[in-house]
This record gives C-alpha cells, sequence and structure tokens, in this order.
C-alpha cells in the first residue's frame, strides 16, 4: 500500500472506529476467557474455551481488516495504529491511540512513539 494523506488517513480512521471499538472489547472477552480456561482460574460468564477461541478467531478476523487498509498495527494493548504519510518531505506515521477519537498526532519514523506531536 502506498502513503496516506492526512485527510485520507482520518476518514480511514472514521472507517475503521468501530472496528477499532470491537477490537478493545473483543480483547477485554479474551483476556478474561483465558483466565477463566487456565487450571483453577475464575469461572466467567462469558464462556470457556470455544467462546475463547472464538473470540480470538474474531481478533484476527478484525485486525486483518485494519491491516488491509494499509495502516500499521503496532500495538494491541494498548491498541496503536500507525498510518505511513510524507509530511514536507519526511516520512512519518501518522499516529492514533487507543482512547483518541480522531488522527491529531504523528511521529517521525525514526523516533518512534517517543517523538510523538500534535498534528498542526
Amino acid at each position: 500500500m502506498g502513503l496516506f494523506t492526512v485527510e485520507e488517513a482520518r476518514d480511514e480512521l472514521a472507517t475503521l472506529l468501530p472496528v477499532l471499538d470491537e477490537i478493545v472489547a473483543l480483547r477485554a472477552d479474551a483476556a478474561e476467557l483465558a483466565a477463566a480456561v487456565r487450571l483453577n482460574g475464575p469461572p466467567t460468564d462469558l464462556g470457556g474455551l470455544p467462546e475463547l477461541k472464538a473470540a480470538q478467531a474474531r481478533l484476527d478476523e478484525l485486525m486483518t481488516t485494519v491491516q488491509q487498509t494499509g495502516a500499521e498495527l503496532k500495538s494491541l494493548a494498548p491498541l496503536l495504529i500507525d498510518f505511513p504519510a510524507d509530511l514536507d518531505g519526511v516520512s512519518v506515521l501518522l499516529c492514533w491511540l487507543e482512547g483518541d477519537r480522531a488522527l491529531n498526532w504523528y511521529h517521525r519514523t525514526d523516533l518512534g512513539f517517543a517523538g510523538r506531536r500534535p498534528l498542526s
């Protein structure tokens, strides 16, 4: 896939937000289910091993959906998505972090998350 403009990345993020919300919810369910299926794990109303396998399969589908857009899934917990871009001739990643409702940050590709700056 190619590079995103800021506007293209924001449009793609708006389309992806329901998918990202589902990933966050399923991630929590999968963690609870995984704890329940471990030996002596606390029981859960969510189910057991079949439900855990289903949650994991759905998470895989959703993560594939994100990656097929050209966005980069950098972290699952917290959920971190980068959109490759070029700002004024500099290679950057437009950066979305779980909890954000808009795409307002970027960082140079060589600096990573620590170099995160607000988009102007």
